[in-house]
């Protein structure tokens, strides 16, 4: 499994990518890790494992940065590390792009180079998301700010696909975050998509949620516009940061308090892994004609390594790779849906993965339906 990494994405840049994404191509004999970015730059920090044939270096001239406008620096910066990693994805020379720099340039460069699966209008950023069950998945978290109610329906059923065939739940419930329980509340937009997420019978579609309802597990897919995604995400990112920080203070303050956390060590190890962020790994944009993960952290080393390793199942589970070449019941189940739901998708890489008589199939389907 190839796997490119935007070296010189990140708050850090090259100094924490490069040592987390070594240590995660170390880690993994079946990953061989692209290092994409300055060479100069690149290189000094592989630390005697240059040549390694599980670590290439290929080399961009230029560099994103996160407070680039993003449209202005992907029509300027052609040789950009992100230009770059997602070209050797699109030439079918890495199976994966992983990258934590700009995500507006990352989604922007995405959609150009490699294009969205067609029937679908807009990719989403999803993340997994620690609750009281088993976890929940949250889409959008990042590339989308302003929704429409289409939008909403389809990230939910890439929701629920990626929920089923990834995470292994047989019948995603999808809730739509709302300010109120009620189908009456929220904005237009939001009661418009409740009614096409109702209407939607593939769905299990359990209605509105609230940010409380995301820890208490009502819901194992959350749909939201990437605006309100990306606040959930970074606010409970601080909230567990802010709790360990607490916890920590309180401990120091007496004896009888330190002998409890010792006694309470495995405990408090376990609880951490489980909300901590960084263990959860990138987040995967969906509906591109590829596989991107952005990475939403602050990373240090062993966050990106945690990011890249687990790319590799991603892939040899549910993704779409380039050129056709697929293991991707992803990719079958967001034709299959498309077709019943009358977009009627040209045939192109995607659809060939169920064969031109079934899709012609679907369209015969759809049009007698109309007739019907």
């Amino acid at each position: 499994m190839r796997i490119a990494v935007d070296a010189m994405g990140g708050d850090q840049g090259p100094e924490s990518v490069v040592p987390g994404a070594v240590q995660a191509a170390f880690s993994d004999p079946e990953i061989t890790v692209i290092l994409v970015g300055r060479e100069d730059r690149v290189r000094p920090l592989l630390a005697g494992h240059e040549g390694h044939p599980s670590i290439e270096v290929v080399h961009a001239s230029e560099e994103i940065g996160m407070s680039e406008a993003p449209a202005t620096a992907f029509r300027k910066k052609k040789d950009s590390s992100i230009a770059v990693g997602f070209n050797l994805v699109k030439e079918g020379r890495a199976d994966a792009f992983v990258s934590a720099g700009n995500t507006g340039a990352v989604v922007a460069t995405a959609l150009v180079k490699l294009g969205r699966l067609q029937g679908i209008s807009r990719p989403a950023i999803s993340t997994r998301f620690p609750n009281k069950k088993e976890g929940a998945v949250i889409l959008d978290v990042g590339a989308n700010h302003g929704c429409t109610p289409k939008n909403l329906h389809q990230f939910g059923v890439m929701g629920a696909v990626y929920a089923r065939y990834h995470l292994n739940i047989k019948n995603p419930r999808i809730g739509l975050l709302n300010i109120g329980e009620e189908r009456s509340k929220g904005s237009e937009m939001v009661r418009d998509s409740y009614e096409m997420l109702e209407g939607d019978r593939t769905l299990n579609f359990v209605g509105n949620v609230e940010g409380r309802d995301v820890f208490d597990g009502l819901a194992d897919v959350v749909v939201c516009d990437g605006f309100v995604g990306n606040v959930i995400i970074k606010f409970s990112e601080s909230m567990f940061s802010f709790l360990s920080y607490t916890l920590r203070n309180e401990i120091r303050k007496g004896v009888v308090a330190k002998a409890g956390a010792l006694m309470m060590k495995g405990a408090f190890d376990n609880a951490k892994a489980h909300l901590d962020y960084a263990a959860y790994g990138g987040a995967p944009l969906l509906a591109v004609d590829a596989l991107d993960f952005c990475a939403r952290i602050k990373e240090d080393i062993a966050t990106v390594g945690k990011l890249v390793a687990p790319v590799h199942e991603f892939v040899a589970d549910t993704c779409i790779v380039p050129g056709g070449r697929s293991g991707s019941e992803l990719g079958e189940q967001f034709t299959d849906w498309l077709i019943e739901n009358r977009f009627r998708p040209l045939p192109n890489r995607l659809g060939t993965l169920l064969g031109e008589r079934k899709v012609s199939e679907g369209r015969g389907d759809n049009e007698r339906r109309r007739c019907g």
